[in-house]
């Protein structure tokens, strides 16, 4: 896993959202897999700011959402369909029929949710997938204990997703007890994952799922299976990771590489060697 360490959220968020513009205008029919939720939040007004100042088109881009409450209809304030609207998709030119959310109002959840994988795999597969982490480690809503091979299924929220939703809500009563989510195995078959996690809240989930075990008690461990993951947090986030002098030597080596700065890595450079018979 790639980790960037950024000062604050939003310097994290325009560096996320710098990827999602990079992949768009180099393939302009991608599919992105989306997240809801306070994290992403800054890095979707950054790509807002992105189609109204730079012309960033989003006119050929197909989206996947991870997840939705069940029982919630699209025009519910608390559904997710309703906050991907009022968060992207009324603000940049994407084709609302490329724009896809699980439906928390299905009437049969089982053909519902094959249909929803159907329509990833018929899509070409998700480009880049945008994640965040819950204080657990969970990612969508695949709780701790999750199958890390799960497809796209009804799932049982737990107490402390729900406490932590409940603010949304009014009330921890309030908070729906069931969800459509992707599953692990969906979302590790995305080309791309970009995780995003803020704040001290999530510093023990961050730690566990960049240098914690791979378990299915932490789901977004997972992500250490992944062909290529690119963990961008704050400070605040990143504080009980260990090995952080050697994520900024990487990026450090990741920056000069792009630059073109060959030399200050040795590469080109011509050194005699020569020995003892």
């Amino acid at each position: 896993m790639r980790v960037i360490i950024e000062s604050d959220a939003e310097a994290a968020s325009r560096r996320a959202a710098r990827f999602v513009a990079e992949l768009i205008r180099k393939k302009p029919n991608c599919v992105l897999g989306l997240a809801t939720g306070s994290t992403p939040l800054m890095a979707y007004r950054e790509l807002i700011r992105l189609h109204e100042e730079e012309s960033l088109d989003f006119s050929q881009v197909t989206t996947f959402n991870l997840d939705e409450y069940v029982g919630l209809g699209p025009t519910h304030p608390q559904s997710y369909r309703h906050f991907m609207q009022q968060s992207l998709f009324d603000h940049i030119n994407i084709d609302s029929n490329r724009t896809n959310v699980p439906d928390g109002r299905a009437l049969d959840f089982e053909n519902h949710c094959r249909q929803y994988e159907l329509r990833i795999r018929d899509a070409g597969g998700i480009d880049l997938q945008i994640l965040g982490v819950g204080s657990d480690g969970h990612i969508a809503f695949n709780e701790p204990g999750s199958s890390l091979g799960s497809r796209t299924r009804l799932k049982t929220l737990t107490s402390e997703t729900i406490r932590d939703n409940a603010r949304f809500f009014g009330g921890e009563d309030k908070v729906p007890r069931l969800a459509v989510t992707m599953g692990v195995g969906t979302i590790l078959e995305s080309r791309r994952c970009v995780l995003l996690a803020f704040g001290p809240h999530k510093a023990a989930a961050v730690r566990d799922t960049v240098e914690g075990a791979v378990t299915a008690q932490v789901t977004a461990s997972a992500l250490q299976l992944h062909r290529e993951v690119i963990g961008i947090f704050d400070e605040a986030a990143a504080r009980l990771l260990v090995r952080r002098d050697y994520y900024a030597e990487v990026e450090r080596a990741q920056s000069l590489l792009e630059s073109g700065q060959l030399k200050q890595l040795g590469i080109g450079i011509q050194t005699n060697v020569t020995g003892n018979d």
